[in-house]
């Protein structure tokens, strides 16, 4: 007997079934499912792609099963300006759930070194994960990629090997090393 398929989502204004994901999990295409009242399902989407909490899937007999984010272990981080630990964190492409007073990430021991050398207060909780939206695709950030019209994309560690002039009427160059920690700078 085949499982019923999902081949598509939609708003889960209504569900008839639900299903629990990690964030991780909230990324998918093809995979095989088990909602919360046990009944066994396959999501086949056209591409891979970030569901949603809020969304369902639509099974092909005709149910609606909502996604719901799954509690999940992760690092509340307090303390020090907000801001600044936010924008280390954004630095490295992290998923980060923002909230007033304080920021969720995903468990990472050399991130949570560095928040805690930056004066942040660290709590492991485990609770559902909802980081913010990206802003191109569906809400993750792959890579070094911002997206199809930003014009470039980069990896990590690489290097141009060439200096980028322009004129301000003065001499004026400086090298790129997008190495992600510093930008080096030189004046004539």
């Amino acid at each position: 007997m085949s499982l019923p398929r999902a081949d598509g989502l939609a708003p889960a204004e209504t569900g008839d079934d639900t299903v629990s994901l990690t964030y991780d999990a909230r990324l998918l295409r093809r995979k095989r499912l088990v909602s919360e009242s046990g009944r066994a399902f396959l999501v086949d989407l056209p591409e891979t792609r970030s569901v949603d909490e809020g969304e369902a899937f639509l099974l092909d007999d005709g149910t609606r099963v909502a996604v719901s984010a799954a509690p999940e272990d992760l690092v509340a981080v307090t303390g020090g300006p907000l801001t600044r630990l936010a924008w280390h964190i954004g630095n490295r492409h992290t998923p980060c759930q923002i909230e007033a007073g304080r920021l969720l990430i995903a468990r990472d021991h050399v991130l949570e070194a560095m928040l805690a050398h930056l004066g942040a207060e660290i709590a492991i909780v485990t609770e559902p994960f909802r980081p913010e939206g990206g802003a191109y695709g569906h809400g993750r950030t792959f890579g070094h990629s911002h997206g199809p019209d930003h014009g470039h994309s980069h990896g990590h560690g690489h290097n141009h090997g060439h200096d980028h002039s322009h004129d301000h009427g003065h001499d004026h160059s400086h090298d790129h090393d997008h190495g992600h920690h510093h930008h080096h700078h030189s004046h004539d």
